[in-house]
């Protein structure tokens, strides 16, 4: 079974699109606007020559992008100019006397103005700013006509159009341009009669009437042509050959422009050849030739910068980032994005940034950073409705929709996508719609509401038919085979494969071939037909690996390996989902942390499948060695670059040293420490005539002190097979049964599910587990695991697991590793108890908003976790700091000394990424009193231990590299040791639990056991778990 979604309608699906219309320079120069020169007639005054000169200079700035300057140097010209006539009266009378002359002096005037007016506008034009443009045009449009001057009425016209384009009024555009072509013929003005075809042309071409814009393009090329307007034919070759990339025939589209750029070089138009060269280059993109578009892109940009066109070369920059983010090369492809972010914004132009900003939001969005992604199409949506552009307005909500998708956010996704279709109807852009109604049938099959999902990807299916739109067609059909495949109607999955393969292979997409022939696999793999399914998933690695898709590459190495384990192969298997590994972790040196983290996460899913494949050739301890592999890789690439940063002795190393079963057997026995290792399998079964992804096995190892290593299977199939439920069901109710509404409120089920998570967790393994209640053992959980409290799991005479161990957790093995090299240099510092402690109770609380679109308010205050922290402050030597004192300024200051580290406060979550949990101190002056896990990253620690007593601090976004979240950052920073919480607990357990943990710490170094006997001292008062269990030691013990 394909574990990878194949195709998903997003924002990537249109970004290509309003990308293009909203950089001048990345599309070719459809109608160029008309900046008018000075008059021709001259005279003798010094001012008008000024103005002219003026004028001239605002010329030359626009063609370097500067167009704040430019704007300064028409609005001298245009005062200049009606200082020295009576403007439109005096224009009146002119034409009422029939002395419209051009040796006249004050009609020369007129025309500077008209024409300062015009170049205002277009320059306004170029920073987005297009109402203010409109004005401008409007203005010179009534001189020109009260003038009588047909061919300045006619230019107005013209650059009226473009800016009704720009903010998405299509029908007004057309309008003024057939004006402005009606003109151009009557004064037999051939070049503007081209130009007029031409904006016809782009009008037609945004609402998706492609033919049509083709015919006023061609009409265009053949006046250029006949008039030897080796300029305007390029740009009309440039302009055919967006037009048929629209419609995907992409080899016509690389003929025409490799027409037009061999006449840009023949006539030496730098600026044409560029835009030549940034066509071609999204050609080959669209054809999945990413290093020739790097290449067309490359030399693109070093023609902007050599002619210091600005708006260019940020174009070619974010061109460049979507080719490399095909290339798997997302970090690089940030970089770029961001280069371009900041060129637009040196320069004003709005609309550009607000593109750019798009493009980042779908960049990381393939990261699966979805916090960073709707922050960019948050800004982007924000810009392009300042600016009236409706259709990146409705591309930014797409992606919204897209992001929020991805989250399980399903409600919200469904909005942004019909706000987005409600505009593109609205326009009149068909493709958009067909990408709206198409993201629409995303969302519903994210519901499981297939058939809801096969009504609007056929829709957006016969729209993509009706505008010419193969790419978007071949996209859709296989939507709907998806969909059918979900609703196990194969014969329909295969039939629309089939024919999104073969548009495909006619459009020369191979990237959209492999994806398909890769659904065609996931169709046939699911029959069961696996031979074919091979057959399928290995063309499909042919052409991932000829296009250099490396990240599709990996994917498909891994639905090859599932189909290979499911023939009962389990050595072929191997072979190929260790060559995916290997090709995984080639992606990630260079990457950020969050990056690691992102990507990880869609990786998982091929280290799990190895462990399949191992345990099916009886080989657990090599499945061990992948389930370390395969957790936390982020995490401990970031330990070792932090303690390597802290001790310059220790060798740097770029990737995180794999761990292997002799290390493991080490760690185990260095840490006097029975390790417990959990990894959940997921498989997909029919499940009432549907195919759906459910729990199928726990594996669990014990590695001892003494280094021998037992393996355990758990079939977690009956519960969702017998029992309507599973692992993560009985954890999520677990908790919901514990928790408690705030810390002064009791729970509301009083039966947790303790027994049944002891029977499938610990009921396998107790025999391993050491008799001695002293001795540690220490949990490796995977996923929803990390949110199982361990000391509470009940056997079935009612006894407690914290009764017979003592217990910890740790993210990974690799992790303990890690610690421990910082418990060990911490060794040597001053001892517990000597004032260098820092406790912190009930700040004076921070405001927050506590649901969407709500006003912001200050969290409650905490009294009990007052008292808890002069309790405990009195126990470590120190002064407690409590209410206002409680900064964020005078606590970062304090952390780095100080050597344990106790704060009784709030917590917040950030569930879209978990680095953006927080905690909540006093706010000062501009400071809003929240300290970031991001920020704590940031921070060098000596504290050996850090206790977070507040609500679900020990809760994060739980992903396929560990928890993230608090814990991360503080460890990361340097702590070997943290305390955190599960659920909220009640402000006098939660003090009572506090200090006799302190008071044991103080007898015994050992936190486990310092911990434990805490718990064990509270059961006899507080018998329920949720009193005494919420709290998890997370690494080292002493």
């Amino acid at each position: 079974m394909s574990q990878f979604k194949l195709c998903k309608p997003t924002i990537a699906r249109i970004a290509p699109f309003f990308l293009a219309f909203s950089f001048l320079s990345t599309v070719p120069p459809l109608p160029t606007p008309y900046f008018l020169l000075p008059a021709s007639a001259q005279t003798a005054d010094a001012r008008k020559a000024e103005a002219n000169r003026l004028l001239q200079q605002g010329l030359q700035q626009t063609q370097t992008s500067d167009y704040e300057a430019a704007i300064q140097s028409y609005e001298k010209a245009l005062t200049i100019y009606r200082a020295l006539q009576n403007r439109l009266g005096e224009a009146n009378a002119l034409n009422n006397l029939g002395l419209g002359s051009v040796f006249l002096p004050q009609y020369e005037s007129l025309i500077g103005e008209a024409n300062a007016l015009n170049n205002l506008g277009q320059s306004y034009y170029s920073v987005s700013q297009y109402n203010k443009a409109i004005g401008f045009h409007q203005q010179s449009l009534a001189i020109y006509r009260a003038i009588q001057n047909r061919l300045g009425e006619a230019n107005a016209l013209n650059n009226l159009g473009l800016n009704y384009i720009a903010v998405s009024q299509y029908d007004k555009a057309i309008e003024l341009n057939q004006q402005a072509l009606t003109i151009y013929r009557a004064i037999q003005n051939r070049h503007g009669e081209a130009n007029a075809l031409s904006n016809l042309g782009r009008s037609y071409y945004s609402v998706s009437q492609y033919n049509k814009a083709i015919e006023f393009h061609q009409q265009a090329l053949a006046i250029h042509r006949a008039i030897r307007n080796r300029s305007g034919e390029a740009n009309a070759l440039s302009n055919l050959g967006q037009s048929y990339h629209s419609v995907s025939q992409y080899n016509k589209a690389i003929e025409f422009h490799q027409q037009a750029l061999a006449i840009h070089r023949a006539i030496q138009s730098r600026h044409g050849e560029a835009n030549s060269l940034s066509n071609l280059g999204s050609a080959y993109t669209a054809l999945s030739q990413y290093n020739k578009a790097v290449e067309f892109h490359q030399q693109a940009l070093v023609i902007f910068r050599a002619i210091r066109n600005r708006g260019g070369e940020a174009a070619a920059l974010s061109s460049l980032g979507t080719a490399y983010r095909s290339l798997s090369q997302p970090d690089k492809a940030i970089e770029l994005q961001q280069q371009a972010l900041m060129i637009v914004r040196q320069i004003g132009s709005r609309r550009s940034e607000a593109a750019i900003s798009s493009g980042l939001g779908s960049t990381y969005l393939t990261l699966s950073q979805y916090s960073q992604a709707i922050k960019h199409y948050e800004q982007a949506l924000a810009i392009f409705r300042a600016v009236g552009d409706r259709n990146g307005e409705a591309g930014a909500l797409l992606g919204l929709g897209s992001a929020y998708l991805s989250l399980a956010q399903y409600s919200k996704a469904t909005e942004y996508y019909r706000q987005a279709l409600t505009i593109y109807l609205a326009v009149g852009n068909r493709i958009g719609e067909a990408s709206a109604q198409s993201s629409l049938g995303a969302a519903s099959a994210s519901l499981s509401q297939h058939s809801q999902a096969i009504e609007k990807y056929q829709q957006a299916l016969t729209i993509s038919r009706a505008v010419g739109d193969r790419s978007g067609e071949a996209n859709t059909l296989v939507s709907l085979g998806n969909a059918y495949r979900s609703l196990s109607q194969f014969d329909k999955a295969i039939e629309n494969h089939q024919q999104a393969l073969t548009i495909a292979r006619q459009i020369g997409n191979r990237n959209s071939e492999a994806r398909t022939l890769s659904a065609l696999g996931a169709a046939y793999h699911l029959l069961p037909q696996y031979d074919k399914a091979i057959a399928y998933h290995r063309q499909a690695l042919l052409i991932l690996q000829a296009v250099g898709d490396r990240a599709g590459e990996g994917a498909a190495l891994t639905n090859l390996g599932l189909t290979l384990l499911k023939t009962g192969d389990a050595r072929g298997a191997e072979k190929t989902l260790w060559a995916a590994i290997k090709l995984w972790e080639s992606l990630r040196p260079g990457l950020t942390d969050e990056n690691k983290v992102s990507l990880f996460e869609t990786q998982a899913i091929t280290y799990r499948t190895l462990q399949q494949a191992l345990i099916a050739q009886n080989n657990p301890t090599a499945a061990l060695e992948v389930a370390e592999r395969g957790r936390t890789r982020a995490f401990v690439e970031l330990l070792e670059k932090q303690i390597q940063e802290r001790d310059v002795s220790l060798p740097l190393n770029s990737e995180a040293t794999v761990t292997t079963i002799d290390q493991i057997k080490r760690i185990a026995k260095t840490h006097k420490a029975s390790l417990v290792e959990y990894s959940i399998i997921y498989d997909s079964f029919k499940i009432q005539g549907k195919r759906a992804t459910r729990e199928s096995e726990l594996y669990i190892w014990v590695i001892q002190p003494t280094g021998e290593i037992s393996f355990r299977q758990v079939d977690l199939k009956p519960l969702w097979q017998q029992h309507n439920t599973s692992l993560s069901r009985l954890v999520i109710g677990n908790q919901e049964s514990l928790a408690v509404r705030g810390r002064n409120t009791l729970g509301v089920n009083p039966q947790p599910n303790l027994p049944t998570l002891y029977q499938l967790l610990i009921d396998p393994i107790a025999p391993l587990l050491p008799k001695d209640p002293n001795a540690h053992v220490i949990f490796i959980p995977q996923g929803p695991l990390f949110q199982v409290p361990f000391p509470a799991l009940q056997t079935a005479d009612g006894n407690y697991l914290i009764q017979k161990h003592a217990i910890l957790t740790a993210p990974s093995i690799q992790v303990l590793a890690l610690t421990q090299q910082q418990r060990q240099k911490l060794a040597s510092q001053v001892p517990l108890g000597s004032g260098k402690a820092l406790v912190l109770g009930n700040p004076t609380m921070p405001q927050m908003s506590l649901s969407l679109g709500a006003a912001e308010q200050a969290l409650p205050p905490l009294p009990g976790a007052e008292a808890e922290a002069k309790t405990i402050a009195a126990l470590l030597n120190t002064q407690a700091i409590i209410g206002a004192q409680g900064t964020k300024a005078e606590i970062t200051r304090k952390m780095p000394q100080a050597s344990i580290i106790h704060l009784a406060t709030h917590g917040l979550l950030d569930n879209i990424r978990g680095l953006g949990s927080a905690i909540a101190l006093a706010p000062s002056g501009t400071d809003n009193g929240w300290l970031t896990a991001e920020e704590i990253l940031e921070m060098k620690l000596q504290a050996s231990l850090v206790v977070l007593s507040a609500c679900n601090t020990a809760e994060g976004r739980i992903t396929g590299d560990g928890v993230i979240g608090l814990s991360r950052s503080l460890i990361s920073a340097g702590v070997p040791s943290v305390i955190v919480s599960l659920w909220a607990v009640p402000d006098a357990p939660t003090a009572e639990l506090m200090q006799a943990f302190y008071q044991n710490l103080q007898r015994n170094p050992d936190k486990a056991q310092a911990l434990r006997q805490a718990m064990l001292t509270m059961m006899k008062t507080h018998p329920q778990p949720r009193d005494w269990a919420a709290f998890t030691l997370i690494g080292e013990a002493e």
